[in-house]
């Protein structure tokens, strides 16, 4: 599959994230196992793609080995023209858990990136202020995260994320383990904040209705070994509300995308 377009706004700026031959394998008991095989494609500035697959496709090997945690096996990452070759301050990270240590408030738990480089507090003080009222958490900034529900949870985790004001975020599978109305919820939330500070996004989701939802482009992956089955670009007008769900033509993209697993292995 050719790759995916530049959008980056410039035909001669480097994209946000570049992907050349990508491919991870591991080696295990009973022998190599190749996780990802060739894949290539292009994330512009200020976009927002989401990826979707199979589960045990590579989407999250995908996910950090562009964050710098695991290393690539083939191929090349860039961000903005820069191979990763480890962790970059130009890119936050959001999991599946918001892993807040629970001895710290939100304000500290979102600091902490801060403290771990050694940084000044006083550089990002503000800005940690800024993003706890942009995610409405600013009247719980100084309580304890047994204190607040699961999706409160999730948005001090992408506070932290955004903290030391990276161009990219990646986030996987952030919204997983919350029930459906709070589910829609912060999609709804992750989109206001990616339409106020036009973050690069990344996010490796199992949720159909809200890759098409969130996203710009989404990125359809094969089973094992994931490579790229096709880049569908999601033509609905910005801002989405939750009813948008209940279009014809939202639901002509999920339904698209939904039939491109029906003659995958879903579970490999």
């Amino acid at each position: 599959m050719p790759p995916a377009p530049n959008m980056s706004g410039s035909s001669s700026a480097a994209p946000a994230i570049s992907l050349r031959s990508l491919g991870k394998s591991y080696h295990g008991r009973a022998g190599k196992v190749h996780a990802l095989r060739d894949v290539t494609c292009d994330i512009g500035h200020g976009e927002f793609v989401s990826v979707v697959g199979p589960s045990g496709c590579g989407k999250s090997t995908i996910l950090k080995m562009i964050a710098g945690i695991i290393p690539r096996t083939t191929g090349r990452i860039e961000i903005a023209g820069q191979l990763v070759t480890g962790p970059s301050s130009q890119v936050g990270v959001v999991f599946q858990s918001p892993v807040l240590l629970p001895w710290r408030t939100v304000y500290e738990n979102v600091m902490l990136p801060v403290d771990v480089a050694r940084q000044p507090r006083s550089t990002a003080h503000d800005r940690a202020l800024d993003f706890l009222k942009l995610a409405g958490l600013s009247d719980f900034s100084q309580r304890y995260p047994f204190e607040l529900s699961g999706g409160m949870q999730q948005r001090a985790a992408i506070c932290r994320a955004l903290i030391n004001d990276p161009a990219i975020l990646l986030m996987d599978e952030p919204f997983g383990a919350l029930d459906a109305m709070t589910r829609e919820h912060m999609n709804l939330e992750l989109q206001r904040i990616w339409t106020e500070r036009r973050k690069t996004v990344l996010l490796i989701t199992h949720s159909i209705p809200e890759a098409v939802f969130l996203s710009d482009r989404v990125i359809i992956m094969t089973s094992r070994p994931g490579t790229i089955d096709e880049v569908v670009d999601i033509d609905l007008p910005r801002p989405r509300a939750l009813d948008m769900m209940s279009d014809e033509t939202f639901g002509r993209y999920a339904r698209h995308i939904r039939a491109k697993f029906a003659g995958m292995a879903l579970y490999d």
